[in-house]
């Protein structure tokens, strides 16, 4: 076999942890030991102790994760290389004919995770009460340094080269059109697609467009009640987001804990729970099945080292013209539509919900697969 041919090929690929990687979690669990707790134990310090306790005992004591994989596995999953990276993917088929191919880009810290829910819905509207016309082929693949996409070979990957990347694994799988869903990580390498704008984009539906003020006082005046609540909204998120820093800035300091401590892992994944805020909807049933993963294909550096490549890319803000849908849910991150429309001119489907926050691919999948089916979908 040739080289070009090697590095387009695509392989089956099954989620199956060796027994010995679940015998050495168990070990590492109830060897545990946790900080000294903080004055009043509440999350106002970082996760507290209250919390890891009771996730500690579900994890250890509650937690089947045959039953997690057995349940991944109802997908066919794949892996392909791409610029010299490995990409795991899922690659589901609508069994209706002309079904719009769609590809889902999962949040930090997540991973193909975030839409299990979500694929039966889109692959067969049929089946859960929609209509046929609005049946989706879907691939929800990992981006390198997340679940199985690992380990990752050199520096450099930021959104835009994940977004040219992904452009390449749809045409690898045979498609000359297609659009993108993205939260959190995945709506920033999604809006880096439609800058790349591929020929057959049919565009990007996304939760979070990450417009922030200019200093120009003009655009305050045409802010709404409800954008000033998202202003304190953003300021509040930075105040509790350091991982943000410290991923961008020592990712590998923060990896060599993460990956040696279980736990730790958990810990450092607060913002599944909206660190503490209590706004979060994610079960934690899910928020173990996600630490799992992370934790066994051994993904705390590549996670981390995402941010550093970002932070170090060069380049200028650009204006997006690319076809564009906004979910705005509740209590995640609130695009305000000012500094949205001035950064992307081709926003045509705005939606708001009052329930979820920022997975609410995790929270409140069925909002996000309708709302997918009203921005793609055909009259």
């Amino acid at each position: 076999m040739n080289t070009a041919t090697a590095s387009a090929e695509i392989r089956p690929f099954r989620v199956d942890v060796a027994q010995s990687a679940l015998d050495d979690l168990a070990d590492r669990l109830a060897r545990t030991r946790l900080p000294q707790p903080a004055p009043g134990d509440q999350w106002e310090s970082g996760t507290p102790n209250g919390y890891l306790t009771e996730a500690l005992a579900q994890w250890r004591d509650g937690f089947d994760w045959r039953r997690a994989e057995a349940r991944m596995n109802e997908v066919p999953h794949f892996t392909t290389e791409i610029d010299g990276q490995t990409f795991h993917f899922i690659h589901v088929r609508s069994p209706h004919p002309d079904a719009t191919p769609l590809l889902l880009a999962h949040t930090y810290p997540g991973s193909f995770v975030d839409y299990l829910d979500m694929i039966g819905p889109l692959v067969d509207p049929v089946a859960h009460g929609g209509r046929a016309e609005d049946a989706f082929d879907v691939i929800v693949p990992d981006a390198p340094g997340f679940g199985f996409s690992q380990p990752v070979t050199e520096a450099g990957w930021t959104t835009a080269r994940v977004a040219g990347a992904y452009d390449t694994l749809m045409r690898r799988l045979g498609y000359t059109s297609y659009g993108i869903h993205g939260s959190d990580n995945g709506a920033m390498i999604a809006r880096e697609l439609g800058l790349l704008g591929p020929d057959g984009f049919l565009g990007l539906h996304v939760l979070q467009l990450f417009s922030f003020p200019s200093g120009d006082p003009a655009e305050f005046e045409k802010l709404e009640p409800q954008d000033y609540a998202g202003l304190e909204h953003m300021q509040w998120f930075q105040s509790v987001g350091a991982y943000n820093t410290m991923n961008a800035a020592r990712p590998q300091t923060i990896a060599a804990a993460l990956s040696d401590s279980p736990i730790g892992h958990l810990a450092y994944a607060e913002l599944f729970n909206s660190f503490g805020n209590g706004t979060s909807l994610v079960p934690l049933e899910t928020i173990l099945t996600e630490v799992s993963v992370a934790w066994f294909a051994n993904a705390s550096a590549g996670m981390s080292r995402a941010y550093r490549d970002n932070a170090l890319a060069q380049g200028e803000p650009r204006v997006s013209d690319a076809r564009t849908g906004v979910a705005v849910f509740k209590d995640d991150f609130q695009t305000i539509k000012v500094f949205a429309e001035r950064d992307n001119s081709n926003i045509v489907h705005w939606s708001r919900f009052e329930r979820g926050g920022h997975y609410a691919a995790l929270e409140v999948p069925k909002l996000v697969v309708g709302d997918i089916r009203a921005f793609f979908g055909r009259p």
